[in-house]
This record gives structure tokens, C-alpha cells and sequence, in this order.
């Protein structure tokens, strides 16, 4: 999958997203995230509000976006770069895993935020409907263009079994509902293997890829 360079006004936004999101997590980690308004991270950033309005809709997702950033993309591209002879399940499963476990310094502290706070933890679960439209590219890819229907189904499956690992890695303790919303505002220790979680939850969707691939070869 090739990526076209992108051009001036595409650098500026990504260049003011990157700015907001820093100054988001920066702000957290000194402040607190109860202690940081949008105006605080706006002004921080070099913008107005109304600018930051234009990125993102919280300051939980600013921050989250410190952990999350470009990770759809990166999923999709790491996809596509497997070979052609790689199981399609085996490329998205190892794909996922991957870019979910490969977290730098930057990350590191983002995601102790986001374990100490329900906002913020809800905020990060959310941030997982941006696998599909990426993923449905680079699957439909390998599909072809009558799999185009199929690779957004599974890309959306995709999203939706990562959302799952990631709440039962991020369950307060003695919590059988999950992270979601249940109004737990104190830390949650994650739970388990991040890694295996994400492989387990999408275990169920192999036979799937695996049917959609034999479909694209007869």
C-alpha cells in the first residue's frame, strides 16, 4: 500500500495536531488532568481554542492521543507490508499486537494517566473505531476490489474485538462489567498480557479472514 507525501496544509495540521497533543500530556503530567482545561492546552499549543475544537473534542482525547497517535495508520501499514503469502488473520492479529505493545517513554506516562482516571480510560477505548477506515483499506487491498463490502466488516470486527482486549486489560478490580463507564475514577492496575488479550479477542475472526481470502482466490 503506497502513501502519497502529503502536502503543506496536511504537514501544518499534523504539525498543530502533534502540538496539541503534546502540550495535553505535558500539562497532565504536571498538573493532573482534573487541573487542565482546553484553553490551558490551546494556549500551550499556540492556538486558539477554536482551533483546538477543530482536532479534538475533549481534553481526554488529547491526551489519550498522546498513546494513540497515527496508531491506525501504522496497524494498516504494518498489514500491508507482510507478504502476500501471510495468512490475512495472522497479518492483522501480529499487526495489532504489535503496534498495542510498542510504547515509548511518551506513551508510558500517557497511559498511567489514563489508568488513574474513567474519563480517561473511556477516552482510550473509544479511540478504537479509528482501526476500521485504515484497516478496511489495506485489507481490501488484499481482498480486491470485490472484497471492498467484506474488508469493512472486518476491519469493524477488528475494531470492536481490540476494544474488548483493552477493557478487560484495563478492569478495576472486582469490576465484572469492565473499564467502560462504571463511574470507577481510581487507578486500575492492567491486568494480564496485554498481548494475549489482543490475540484471544481476535482468535474468533480467523475462520472469517481466512473465508474471505479463499473467496478472492477462486
Amino acid at each position: 500500500m503506497t502513501t502519497p507525501s502529503p502536502g503543506l496544509r496536511e504537514r501544518k495540521k499534523q504539525a498543530t495536531r502533534e502540538a496539541l497533543r503534546e502540550a495535553a500530556l505535558r500539562l497532565a503530567v504536571e498538573r493532573g488532568p482534573d487541573h487542565v482545561r482546553v484553553e490551558d492546552i490551546a494556549e500551550a499549543a499556540g492556538v486558539s481554542p477554536r482551533t483546538y475544537n477543530n482536532y479534538f473534542a475533549s481534553r481526554e482525547q488529547a491526551i489519550v492521543s498522546a498513546v494513540t497517535a497515527d496508531r491506525e495508520a501504522r496497524i494498516a501499514a504494518a498489514v500491508a507490508s507482510r507478504p502476500v503469502g501471510v495468512r490475512l488473520a495472522d497479518a492483522v492479529t501480529e499487526a495489532v499486537a504489535e503496534q498495542y505493545t510498542d510504547t515509548g517513554e511518551c506513551e508510558q506516562e500517557a497511559l498511567l494517566l489514563i489508568t488513574s482516571r474513567a474519563a480517561l480510560r473511556d477516552a482510550f477505548l473509544g479511540s478504537t473505531t479509528g482501526i476500521e477506515p485504515h484497516l478496511a483499506t489495506a485489507v481490501a487491498e488484499r481482498l480486491g476490489d470485490s472484497g471492498a463490502h467484506t474488508a469493512r466488516v472486518l476491519a469493524a470486527s477488528v475494531a470492536a474485538a481490540v476494544r474488548i482486549a483493552l477493557e478487560d486489560w484495563l478492569r478495576p478490580a472486582g469490576n465484572a462489567e469492565g473499564a467502560g463507564s462504571s463511574g470507577t475514577g481510581g487507578l486500575v492496575v492492567p491486568s494480564g498480557s496485554l498481548p494475549d488479550r489482543l490475540r484471544e479477542a481476535l482468535a474468533p475472526l480467523a475462520p472469517a479472514f481466512d473465508a474471505a481470502e479463499r473467496h478472492t482466490q477462486r
